[in-house]
């Protein structure tokens, strides 16, 4: 293609933002209208990313759509490409960007455009993450995400927004410095930042586990993973129900997707190295953070904490290096980003009623929100990955490559699932179910409209991926499976090189 498909899902937003930015006040005096402009726009470029899986190849592992342009000479260079893996990412964050859009009817009170301009500039700078194929545009796109949802937290959270938004803010910039070093490292050491081009020439084994550990550190932080995880249940708390949605679904997903890219494409043998160290954290994450989650009184932290958990999976699965382990961490990734985005929007709907979202306020709410219960019941069974949802898809692709390459850990991971089903399944009968003791909940409506469209959009995909997943893995599978072979090439000749050197 001529037309530069992706630039165009990249600007689109921004295009959005200039609308909203450089109107007039008495062009917007009616709140309705901006929203109508944002949603016009993310759904537009929804529509786009369609069009663009429709067109994809899936039968190569190349890059597709690839747009190169010369910004600084010799430096940084704009290019964007998209292969079986990324391609998912982008339409996750097109399709979750338009219901934020939506959701915000009843949870911003104040300054929507402001609010709508974040959004927007947030998936502009998301889809960049995903289509970057140059280390540096990488860095300023995954970086550049962070200022918009430190607004979003510290202008629209609640009463510790101030403390939580720096706490995001501090944690998660100061794993990236590290990462900015590495890709000032390997460009004086490569001659370039172009990622195609040091798949090809490779990383000198020397340097690669020190850079593995920079990259790692930012990429930890972000998942996030234990014990760099602290400031997430923070965030979710004090974040607005969008901006928890956008953290949960995508934004967690920009670090799984770095591991994949950059810590098994340029350095296996490193990635080989420490492939122990991420299973331990991987396991701990999975344990401990559930029985943290256990113990949790505000839902919005304890599905932060199942986050943390599901999270656990994702790395544990990305370093099998097996087709199933990896293919599986996708899928849980995409699955993980509807289903914890459906719960954090369960959450947002209970909480515009009662403004509460204490465990212990609620209770009984089948007897006067029934339609609200019986999605929000398919979205906790879907955390807990009950088979013919895509929530089981995934985390059992995950413990198929685990129980391959390691038994023990396989089984210890196994126990997320047991402890999975504890949490949720105890917060969903502390919330549902039970005497409705609260009256000021016998007043509160049921879904409105626009609520059960959001839900609805979400359910939909959760359980059609779950009965038939055949899709999401024919675009990923071909890309996975050059992936594993570009790994264990390079490891084979980096690991002969150093025995003839030794």
């Amino acid at each position: 293609m001529n037309f530069p498909i992706l630039s165009s899902l990249i600007l689109l937003p921004l295009i959005g933002t200039l609308f909203l930015l450089f109107s007039k006040d008495k062009d917007y005096q009616n709140t309705s209208t901006m929203k109508y402009v944002a949603l016009f726009t993310s759904f537009v470029n929804f529509l786009i990313s369609i069009y663009l899986w429709y067109l994809f190849d899936s039968s190569t592992s190349s890059f597709q759509f690839i747009e190169d342009k010369e910004w600084l000479k010799g430096f940084i260079n704009y290019k964007v490409g998209i292969d079986g893996i990324s391609i998912l990412f982008i339409i996750l964050t097109t399709f979750i960007t338009s219901l934020c859009i939506i959701s915000v009817n009843n949870s911003i009170k104040y300054r929507l455009r402001d609010f709508l301009i974040a959004i927007l500039i947030m998936e502009s700078l998301m889809i960049g993450v995903f289509c970057s194929l140059d280390l540096v545009i990488f860095y300023l796109f995954f970086e550049a995400g962070l200022i918009p949802m430190f607004l979003m937290i510290g202008i629209w959270g609640g009463a510790r927004r101030v403390y939580s938004a720096f706490k995001f803010f501090l944690y998660t910039l100061l794993g990236s410095v590290l990462m900015l070093v590495a890709i000032i490292s390997i460009y004086w050491m490569s001659g370039t930042t172009d990622i195609v081009q040091l798949y090809e020439l490779g990383i000198d084994t020397k340097y690669q586990n020190l850079l593995w550990l920079a990259f790692f550190s930012s990429f930890a932080v972000k998942t996030p993973m234990w014990p760099v995880h602290t400031w997430l249940p923070d965030a979710h708390v004090e974040a607005p129900t969008a901006g928890s949605v956008i953290l949960a679904a995508i934004l967690l997903k920009m670090a799984g997707y770095g591991f994949i890219r950059f810590s098994l494409g340029l350095f296996p043998v490193a990635s080989e190295l420490f492939t122990p160290l991420v299973y331990t954290l991987s396991l701990i994450a999975i344990v401990y953070t559930s029985l943290v989650a256990l113990m949790q009184e505000d839902m919005k932290k304890l599905i932060a904490y199942s986050s943390v958990a599901h999270m656990g999976f994702v790395t544990l699965g990305i370093f099998t290096i097996t087709q199933q382990g990896i293919e599986g961490s996708i899928i849980q990734m995409i699955s993980h980003g509807l289903i914890s985005a459906a719960l954090f929007l369960c959450v947002g709907v209970v909480y515009d009623r009662v403004h509460s979202r204490l465990i212990k306020t609620y209770g009984g709410l089948v007897s006067v929100m029934p339609k609200y219960s019986i999605l929000f019941m398919l979205f906790t069974l879907a955390a807990i990955g009950l088979p013919g949802t895509s929530g089981f898809v995934g985390e059992f692709l995950i413990l198929m490559g685990a129980f391959k390459d390691n038994f023990l850990v396989a089984a210890i991971a196994s126990l997320g699932v047991i402890f999975a089903a504890a949490y949720m399944l105890w917060l969903y009968r502390r919330v549902i179910f039970g005497n409705l003791t609260n009256k000021n909940l016998l007043q509160i409506p049921d879904l409105d409209n626009s609520e059960k469209f959001i839900l609805w959009c979400l359910a939909i995909p959760v359980l059609f991926f779950g009965f038939y997943p055949e899709p999401l893995i024919n675009t990923i599978e071909i890309s996975v499976k050059d992936l594993i072979e570009m790994y264990n090439f390079n490891l084979n000749m980096n690991m002969t090189e150093v025995k003839n050197n030794g």
